[in-house]
């Protein structure tokens, strides 16, 4: 958030061309560099047009949180209104999305979610939905919101726009969280501020929802555990069951006696780790604790989201990257489940990290500090990029460095490779992972090994075998140099072998 203050001090500022220098000096202030151009304009002609809406309204002393950040995302709001609601007296908030535009359209035959405007090249969420999905954010990861959703609205506020030339817009449902306004509907725009806010401070308001906590609401954990542990339903044997009742004991442990501790559940590849984590998940929300769970990898954390959150959108949230907890507050959370720890980083920063979350600390003290129980899910064996370090020792190191007890688990059984714990040990010692360096396969009765001469006859085999009735597929590292596809043009072959 850059500023907090009353409407009327906003309106003041913006009077004495004040307004667009103080929210550039925040900026650079709190983000190390300077405003775009277009973000600066938009301070300068939508927020006193927003002001002015306010003023005339009668709600000057309405608190406005400008560009304020939503919890745990790089994403800002426009502004958030708080304040008093007219009819109840409790405290009312008002996302507001505030857009230059004088004219969007939508592609014809397609629905209102996307639409085009003539300034840039690809089409954008309609201002509706992007409101409806700041609101509905900030209702499942704000604690003062979380007993009380219906305190939240969503506006988006067009005031260079006529009705004609947004008329597409409105295709979009509208809602609670999800409104429209255009600046010939002005009047209608200052009565529905009306009917969300009184003409009283919104001082009170803006505390409550600042100081509040920063975690997964209960009404989201009930939806996450329907959909995670409801939905699949996962057995659970020998180790991975005792890797699973050890976190909920220190889960249990913190809670009590008011403290931390950091659970460490180490295992290869097919030992069941991700099972683990989402049966963790659905277990604690439907306990109604507080957890997130988190990888370092784009691909991973797309497919946790989709697989957990199919049927609801909204429990995609619960799914964040080691990255996303720089500017959380230490122990905002009961549970963080760090899935594939062995891919966290030496520092969560990269070339586009703001200039004030660049604190030097390391990623995995971030993801130590931010939760009562921290757990890490690793496989020691799958670093596969430079500056990757999670590792057991390193983590214990880390936790002992705070004066926090480090318990770990390790999982032994395989549910890959046929169940083939002596082909897993093979791999490991062929790629140099231990020290005993390669033997000779040895048959087992439940993997088949086959050495292929080339490619070509590596694809006549596995035809071969789906003429069969088997599933086969080919793989290979991704190790490769590339070039970078052109629009519209398929991605050049790079990588020739034999024909």
């Amino acid at each position: 958030m850059l500023i907090r203050e009353s409407a009327t001090t906003v309106a003041a500022r913006s009077l004495e061309e004040s307004l667009a220098l103080h929210l550039t000096e925040q900026f650079v202030h709190k983000h190390g560099y300077q405003p775009g151009a277009s973000e600066i304009r938009s301070w300068k002609r939508s927020l006193p047009a927003l002001t002015a809406a306010l003023l005339d309204a009668g709600l000057g002393d309405v608190e406005m949180l400008i560009e304020y950040g939503l919890p745990l995302t790089s994403k800002r709001a426009d502004v958030v209104l708080a304040g008093v609601h007219p009819r109840t007296g409790a405290p009312s908030y008002v996302v507001v999305e505030l857009k230059q535009w004088s004219q969007a359209y939508t592609e014809e035959g397609e629905d209102a979610t996307l639409c085009r405007i003539d300034a840039y090249p690809r089409p954008v969420l309609n201002p509706i939905e992007q409101v409806r999905g700041y609101a509905d954010y900030l209702v499942s990861f704000n604690g003062a919101l979380a007993e009380h959703p219906e305190r939240v609205s969503g506006v988006a506020y067009l005031h260079n726009a006529t009705e004609f030339g947004v008329s597409g817009l409105y295709e979009a449902v509208q809602d609670e969280r999800g409104r429209m306004f255009t600046g010939d509907r002005r009047g209608e725009f200052l009565e529905y501020l009306r009917s969300k806010l009184a003409p009283a401070s919104g001082a009170q308001a803006a505390d409550e929802l600042l100081s509040a906590k920063e975690q997964p609401s209960k009404q989201l954990m009930s939806v996450a555990a329907q959909e995670v542990r409801e939905r699949e339903q996962f057995v659970l044997l020998d180790e991975q069951r005792i890797a699973y009742e050890t976190v909920l004991r220190a889960v249990q442990h913190a809670h009590e006696s008011d403290s931390k501790e950091v659970v460490v559940v180490s295992g290869g590849p097919g030992t069941g780790k991700s099972v683990i984590a989402l049966s963790l998940l659905g277990e604690l929300y439907r306990r109604g604790v507080p957890a997130l769970h988190a990888t370092g990898s784009q691909s991973f954390t797309k497919t946790m989201r989709k697989v957990a959150g199919a049927r609801k959108s909204e429990v995609q949230n619960l799914f964040k990257y080691f990255n996303s907890f720089m500017t959380a507050r230490p122990n905002s959370l009961d549970v963080l489940i760090c899935d594939e720890a062995h891919r966290i980083r030496e520092t969560s920063a990269n070339r586009y990290t703001r200039a004030e979350h660049r604190t030097g600390k390391p990623q995995l003290t971030e993801l130590i500090d931010v939760a009562r129980v921290p757990v890490f899910l690793l496989d020691e064996y799958q670093v596969v990029r430079p500056g990757e370090m999670g590792t057991v020792g390193q983590i214990k190191d880390a936790a002992a460095a705070r004066g926090l007890r480090c318990r770990v688990v390790e999982l032994d059984s395989q549910f890959r490779c046929g169940g083939s714990d002596a082909y897993l040990r093979w791999v490991v010692r062929l790629l140099g992972l231990e020290d005993d360096g390669p033997v000779e396969w040895e048959p087992d009765g439940r993997m088949h090994l086959e050495v292929a001469d080339s490619p070509e006859e590596l694809e006549a085999f596995l035809r071969e075998r789906q003429s069969q009735g088997y599933g086969a597929r080919m793989s290979a590292g991704y190790c490769w140099k590339w070039s970078d596809a052109k629009p519209g043009e398929p991605l050049p072959a790079d990588v020739r072998i034999g024909g």
